[in-house]
């Protein structure tokens, strides 16, 4: 398999990956609904970098522990469980409270940091991206090259492809604000997004092992 060989082929099934709707698609989604398009873009860098840090994680066989050791993936699943519990509480609490906004266009929900932060944490803690780099990744490294090289190169392209179809999907969601207007849309886009999280860990915390 030639280096443009093993590109091609994982850029075609980072597209998959990335088109297929999950946990860092709504958590996008909500910040485009309920913010700044700089929030929602800093979220979604955020989950790039996280995929960007496993991946050459995987390459350098660190997340290969993580893999490997029961404890570890324990201790890492149960810390994504607990943020993802405290992202769906929040946005709960966001949508039963209530703002005294009057348009979505008003409300700045997370600061540019809080937003990067929370897509990386996202990331970080999602064991399945270890697993899925771990087990994947070493399928596309091209022979005759560095294989800590050929890692973060695939895992840069992933990242790239992510941010691009993040960034439709915010400028798609941002045509929306005009018609999604007012406290009572703001609640529903946040319990919506609340019970998602929810579920997100209720999975996550039902699994058994690897």
């Amino acid at each position: 398999m030639s280096l443009s060989q093993s590109l091609l082929g994982f850029g075609l099934l980072a597209l998959v990956v990335t088109l297929t709707p999950g946990l860092d698609t709504v958590l996008v989604l909500r910040q485009a609904l309920r913010s700044r398009r700089s929030t929602a873009l800093a979220t979604a860098a955020g989950i790039c970098v996280g995929a960007l840090i496993w991946g050459i994680a995987a390459a350098a066989g660190v997340a290969a522990l993580f893999v490997a050791s029961q404890v570890a993936y324990t201790v890492l699943r149960w810390l994504g469980v607990a943020f993802l519990l405290y992202l769906g509480l929040s946005y709960l609490w966001h949508a039963w409270r209530g703002q005294p906004q009057v348009t979505l266009a008003e409300v700045v929900v997370d600061s540019v940091p809080q937003a990067f932060g929370k897509g990386l944490l996202t990331d970080l803690l999602n064991p399945k991206m270890a697993v899925f780099y771990v087990t994947v990744l070493p399928l596309f490294l091209a022979p005759g090259y560095p294989p800590a090289m050929v890692g973060a190169l695939l895992a840069g392209l992933h990242a790239v492809i992510a941010m691009a179809w993040f960034t439709v999907v915010i400028l798609a969601a941002h045509r929306l604000r005009h018609i999604l207007t007012g406290l009572r849309s703001a609640r529903v886009i946040d319990a919506t997004a609340g019970v998602a999280m929810l579920g997100f860990a209720a999975v996550l915390g039902s699994e058994t092992g690897l």
